[in-house]
Formats: C-alpha cells, sequence, structure tokens
C-alpha cells in the first residue's frame, strides 16, 4: 500500500513543502482534453492538464504550483509534469500529426532555457517534431514583464515551437503580447463562449476577437464548451478549434482517446454537404504554391526563387502542415547583391534561419465567405495573399486579384439566379440568406412563405398573361413594403415568394403583413371578369378534371419565428417546420399564421 494511501491529504500538504517534487511522482498525472477542429469534429490536438494533486492536499493545480514556486521546486515539478506529458503523448498514434498543448507558467520564464532544453531532448528520442509542440502562455501574470520574456519566445520560435495565448481576454498583457509577437493561436476564455447563443454582447465580441486573430494569421481556440448551442455559434463566428465538456472530459486514459467526435460530425454534415457558393467559387481561385518548411536550408530557399523567377514570396508551413506565413524575395536580396550575402546566411555563428524571414500572412480557412476574406484582405495592408487552410493545414493562396475574380462571379451567379419575370433573388440566394440568418441570433427574425390561394383556376381560366400580371404585381407590392436593408425578398418559383425580417416585431410585422394582403387582394380583383367579381367565385376544373367553383384567388402567408438567441445550423428544420404552417395560414380568416420555430404546433 502507498503512503498516500494511508496518510490523509491534508496531514501530507502539512509536511510536503520539502518534498512536493517526490510526492508528486507517486500521485499526479497528465490527463488530455482534446481540441478539435470546429467544422468537422477531427482531433487537432490535446491539451495536457495536471490531475491527481489533491491526494497530497492540493485542490487545484495552482495550489501546488504556488507551493513549488515559494520552495524553489517549480522548476522540477514542471519538468516532470512536462516530460510526462511528452511521453503520453508519444504514444497516441496521431502524434506526429497532433499538436500538444502546454501550460508554461510565467515564473519559469528567467529558468525557460532549462525547461526547453529538457523537452528538446525529449522530443528528439521520441521523433516528434517540436511543431507538435505548442506553449500556452498564462495570463495569470502579465508575461511581458518578464525580463527575459522576448528571448525566450524568439528561441522557442526558433526551435519551432508553437505559441498560444491562454485565456484571451481575462488575463494581463494579452495585446500587447499579440500586438508585439508572432502568435499561433489565441484560446478565448470560457468566460466569453458561456451562453454565447443568449448574449448579443459576447457574439459582438467573439466576431470581432475572430477578425482581429484571422488578420494577424492566428487560428482561435474557443475552450470551456458545454452546450450545443455555444458550439454552434463559435463555429458561426469563424472559431477555428473547440475545447470544451461538450466535445469531452480530460481523462487520463489514452486509450479513451478517440480520433474524432461523430456528435460534431453529424452538426457539421450539413454543411460539409451544402457546399456554399462561395467556397465552390474560391476553391477555383486558389493557387497551390510550392510550401517551404521551416525546418528547411536556406539553400533550399535560394532554390525555390531561382526554379520560379516570377514568383515574389512562398508560404512557410512548419513540420505538422500548419502555416506559419510567407517569406518574401526581398527579405533576401540584401545577402543576394552582399558581397559573402550567403555564404553569411550559411554561417553557424550568424544564425539566421528560415524562421528569422517569416513575414505575418492572413490565415483563414476555406469555408469562409467571399467577403469576408476580401474584409480580412482589406484590413492587413500590404498583405501580399491570403493564406488558405482545409482542416487547418496549408490549402494554397488566394491573392487580392482572384479576390476580385470571385467577388465578381459570385454577383454574376446571383444575377442568374434572378427570377426573369420579378427580378427577385431565386431559391439559392433565399437559401443562404436563410442559413446566414439561422445561425445569427442576435436578434429576433422572421421567416414569411406567401403563397397565392386558387391561383391556377385563375390562371387557367385567364391565361398567362394575366397571371404573370398578378405575380408581377405582387413582388412590386412586396417592394413597397420591405426596402430596409434588414429585409430581404425573394422569389422561390411560379406563386410562391420569400420575405425574411431580422429584427422588429410581431405586432408591426402583423400590420404590414396585412396591408400587403389588403393591397393584393384589392389588385387581382380587378383582373377578374365583372361577371366572376360579382359572384365571389371562378367557375373550373380541380385537378382531378372535375367541374367546380373556386373562391376568388388571394395570398396567404405562413410566419416562421426565429427567436432572439436561436441559433440553428440545420435549415432543414425550417423547411420542416413551414409544411404545416403554410396549410394553418391559408385555413385562416386574415391569411396569416405565425408559429415560433422550436414550439410544438
Amino acid at each position: 500500500m502507498s503512503i498516500t494511501a494511508t496518510v490523509e491529504p491534508a496531514s501530507l500538504r502539512k509536511y510536503a513543502s520539502d518534498q512536493i517534487v517526490t510526492l508528486a511522482k507517486l500521485v499526479v498525472e497528465n490527463a488530455f482534453q482534446p481540441i478539435v477542429e470546429a467544422g468537422t469534429g477531427t482531433v487537432f490536438g490535446y491539451e495536457s492538464l495536471m490531475r491527481g494533486q489533491d491526494r497530497i492536499g492540493f485542490e487545484t493545480p495552482i495550489e501546488i504550483l504556488d507551493e513549488a514556486e515559494r520552495t524553489g521546486q517549480l522548476l522540477a515539478l514542471e519538468q516532470m509534469v512536462a516530460s510526462r506529458a511528452l511521453a503520453k503523448f508519444a504514444t497516441l498514434p496521431d502524434c506526429a500529426t497532433a499538436t500538444l498543448f502546454l501550460n508554461l507558467d510565467v515564473r519559469l520564464i528567467p529558468q525557460g532555457d532549462a525547461l526547453i532544453d529538457s523537452l528538446v531532448q525529449h522530443l528528439r528520442k521520441a521523433g516528434i517534431p517540436p511543431s507538435s509542440v505548442c506553449f500556452e502562455l498564462s495570463e495569470r501574470f502579465d508575461n511581458t514583464s518578464v525580463p527575459e520574456f522576448s528571448a525566450l519566445i524568439e528561441r522557442m520560435r526558433k526551435i519551432g515551437f508553437k505559441l498560444a495565448i491562454d485565456d484571451f481576454g481575462v488575463g494581463h498583457g494579452e495585446v500587447k503580447l499579440l500586438c508585439d509577437h508572432a502568435v499561433d493561436y489565441l484560446k478565448i476564455d470560457r468566460h466569453f463562449v458561456a451562453d454565447i447563443d443568449r448574449s448579443s454582447r459576447k457574439r459582438h465580441l467573439l466576431k470581432n476577437m475572430v477578425n482581429i486573430a484571422h488578420v494577424l494569421g492566428t487560428r482561435v481556440i474557443a475552450e470551456g464548451i458545454e452546450t450545443e448551442a455555444e458550439f454552434l455559434a463559435c463555429r458561426e463566428f469563424g472559431v477555428d478549434l473547440v475545447q470544451g465538456w461538450f466535445i469531452a472530459r480530460p481523462t487520463t486514459l489514452v486509450n479513451e482517446l478517440k480520433p474524432a467526435f461523430p456528435h460534431l460530425q453529424d452538426l457539421g454534415e450539413i454543411k460539409r454537404n451544402n457546399q456554399s457558393l462561395d467556397e465552390i467559387l474560391i476553391r477555383k481561385q486558389i493557387e497551390m504554391l510550392p510550401a517551404i518548411y521551416e525546418t528547411d536550408s536556406i539553400d533550399s530557399v535560394f532554390e525555390i526563387f531561382r526554379r520560379n523567377p516570377r514568383q515574389a514570396f512562398f508560404p512557410v508551413l512548419n513540420a505538422n502542415g500548419e502555416p506559419r506565413g510567407i517569406i518574401h524575395e526581398y527579405h533576401l536580396k540584401e545577402y543576394i547583391y552582399q558581397p559573402f550575402g550567403r555564404d553569411l546566411l550559411k554561417n553557424k555563428v550568424y544564425e539566421r534561419t528560415i524562421s528569422h524571414f517569416v513575414e505575418m500572412a492572413p490565415i483563414v480557412g476555406l469555408d469562409s465567405d467571399a467577403e469576408k476574406l476580401m474584409a480580412i484582405f482589406a484590413n492587413m495592408e500590404g498583405s501580399s495573399c491570403l493564406i488558405i487552410t482545409e482542416g487547418m493545414r496549408y490549402a494554397g493562396i488566394v491573392s487580392a486579384a482572384s479576390l476580385i475574380k470571385v467577388i465578381n462571379e459570385k454577383q454574376l451567379k446571383m444575377a442568374q439566379d434572378q427570377n426573369p419575370l420579378t427580378g427577385l433573388p431565386g431559391n439559392r440566394a433565399i437559401r443562404e440568406f436563410m442559413q446566414h440568418s439561422g445561425r445569427d441570433g442576435d436578434e429576433v427574425r422572421y421567416f414569411c412563405y406567401c403563397d397565392f390561394d386558387n391561383f391556377k383556376p385563375f390562371n387557367d381560366a385567364y391565361g398567362f398573361h394575366l397571371g404573370d400580371h398578378a405575380i408581377s404585381r405582387f413582388a412590386a407590392l412586396m417592394r413597397r413594403y420591405f426596402f430596409a436593408d434588414r429585409h430581404f425578398l425573394g422569389h422561390v418559383g411560379g406563386d410562391d415568394f420569400f420575405i425574411g425580417v431580422e429584427g422588429g416585431n410581431i405586432e408591426e410585422l402583423s400590420d404590414v403583413l396585412a396591408r400587403l394582403l389588403k393591397d393584393f387582394r384589392e389588385d387581382v380583383l380587378t383582373l377578374y371578369s365583372d361577371e366572376d367579381r360579382a359572384a365571389g367565385r371562378l367557375h373550373g376544373h380541380d385537378r382531378n378534371g372535375v367541374e367546380t367553383f373556386f373562391p376568388l384567388m388571394r395570398c396567404s402567408i405562413g410566419v416562421l419565428e426565429l427567436p432572439q438567441g436561436l441559433v440553428i445550423d440545420d435549415i432543414n428544420r425550417v423547411s420542416t417546420a413551414i409544411a404545416g404552417l403554410k396549410k394553418k395560414a391559408k385555413e385562416s380568416e386574415t391569411g396569416i399564421a405565425f408559429h415560433p420555430l422550436g414550439e410544438t404546433n
């Protein structure tokens, strides 16, 4: 039986000050929590978390770290924990392509070289590239105030380690750190993720954090995700990676770790199966430039520029195939045109590796929309290109000229999708509006489905000319009543129309729709003969050819309400809900029926 099983934890802690590392070796374990690609559910990496310290009287990892620091044992404790994490990571089948996230205590920065040296030795023995390890810079203290910080960060990047800012948004000096140093990941603190589907302020903050990060070539991780709604909101706003109990809890057992998570894959299935127009157009413009790896030699860089004399830059990747930025020929010109310049670069004393010349470039996922790519490019002054990734790995680059082609072709496609009779956008644009609006729960949204009642008998009796006139008249009335930026009008086809409204309230919308239906009713009455108008009905044949009478034409509208805060990724939910609602609207005396999405009929 071990000593930890026979002695109370409180007593152990009382006498543990001088033996923290010795006792920690007996009880402390490394738990891994998966960090997952938001778009696919594929595991990207694992954060190593300390567990078991409670068995020697320390409730949290912070408590044992603080005590170790007080007694001068922090470096030894961190070296032990980190080496064990690397040993466990090396047993995973995907360790060569996955990333291990390790926390770096700011108090170790003055001794950082010793910690880095020991980790590099462990990595060499395991055959794992340094780019498979990411150090999380905790914002519990101000990292940037430590004199040795900048030199340590420069050395870590030169070796090939990746860097992340942990707890972004609630710590010390994180914006300064993001400004002054190349950072691979921002880990958005749980505070900004909790109940984000119900907080418009948090959604606006997250959107802007993500945009700033992407412009700087930094990927975003949302941590602490606990619900499906939080996950969907984070994915919609461009978060690249997710972590939290909704995905998976930390585990000390390697056999419990999975390569992917089906519940996230299912949520992402709709997005992949319904490839957006933007993604189709962007794929056509992607240029797959040859890539330089930061572990390559300087000679190989000169060689790739020699073989491609018209190309002014190339993307730089780490050993895992993730973009780090670009290397531009003008960075090398001062050496090329100096006597002995190339020899100077290769001199070990001078120490100029590829990482020294890497220039930041915006990095964006392939599933981003074209307008977002253009906005990021516009905000990144002097940038040569956008680096495009798929599954977090390099997929190619897009230039400014290519982006303009994408925007122009998108506008042309949307124009081709317009209905020739009404000039209103067609089904592709309607679906894209619904998808975008459904994923943005900042305010209430209304999807209004308009359908003429008894249009076919009218069309059969009076001909297509007057039928088209009725359709055109309704489109004109829609434009009269719905003209603001928050309105969207679409023509599904035939006598079916769509009105999208973002914001406002039911009372206001009910009043506008009632006036729309009243005006349309008055207009179409003028299209009937005096006899049919006086009778209030039209003689004709039903779908089975049976002679009968039909009421005069009108329009009915089923309105589906998406409450504020509701975020939906599966637009098929809307199609299912609207089928019964349209029938309800046709049976209504007013011709209008409302129903909130999520409630049962």
